[in-house]
């Protein structure tokens, strides 16, 4: 299997649970700052221009959740459970895409992405707005972890990744999770993971 990346917020997913998973992949890098993602080679793979991207075989599966899923599924994990449990990461998944992470990717756009590949001052309105956002989404998350080491009770599974993928940047986004104790908590107990604090392969 070969795992494209860069060293942005949702390749740091899928490269998190392969490290975890120790996954028999290889990564490849993906140069975002000259371009790559938009040159005919990688637009084969991903005709999105967007990182990651697994190849797995003949398949070549975008987005970093189905991703997750994919390399849970191969080694047989936990992380993507069965039964209920499935119907309750899927639940997560979705909330985290329509509401945290939404609003949360705004900041890590308005503050990480915009300097770093020069493309205008920040949005205030736009940072406004998702910052009011993510304190009421926060609420929702941190009120369920009160109580949970994980999203589902005692077992770590993809949606905590999902979910959390944008508290690493945190404080250089201005994301406002330090009002949020178990927010804090659960966040502090992913930073155990080694491969959570240190996703991407070395240079």
């Amino acid at each position: 299997m070969k795992l494209y990346y860069a060293e942005t917020m949702n390749p740091r997913k899928a490269c998190a649970v392969a490290k975890y998973l120790d996954a028999p992949v290889e990564f490849v890098h993906v140069d975002l700052r000259t371009g790559e993602q938009r040159k005919p080679p990688f637009l084969a793979i991903n005709p999105n221009g967007k990182v990651p991207v697994l190849e797995d075989g003949e398949k070549r599966i975008w987005e970093s959740n189905a991703i997750m899923g994919h390399l849970a599924r191969a080694a047989g994990s936990d992380l993507w459970p069965s039964g209920e449990r499935q119907i309750e990461v899927l639940r997560w998944l979705s909330w985290d895409a329509q509401h945290f992470t939404r609003h949360a990717g705004m900041l890590y756009f308005e503050y990480i992405i915009k300097p770093i590949f020069n493309i205008g001052p920040p949005n205030e309105a736009a940072i406004k707005d998702a910052t009011n956002y993510v304190l009421q989404h926060g609420h929702i998350l941190n009120d369920h972890l009160r109580g949970r080491a994980y999203l589902l009770g005692d077992v770590l599974t993809i949606a905590d990744f999902a979910v959390a993928v944008t508290l690493p940047y945190a404080e250089r986004a201005h994301i406002p999770i330090k009002e949020f104790p178990e927010v804090m908590r659960w966040h502090n107990r992913l930073n155990e993971l080694a491969c959570w604090r240190d996703p991407f392969p070395a240079a």
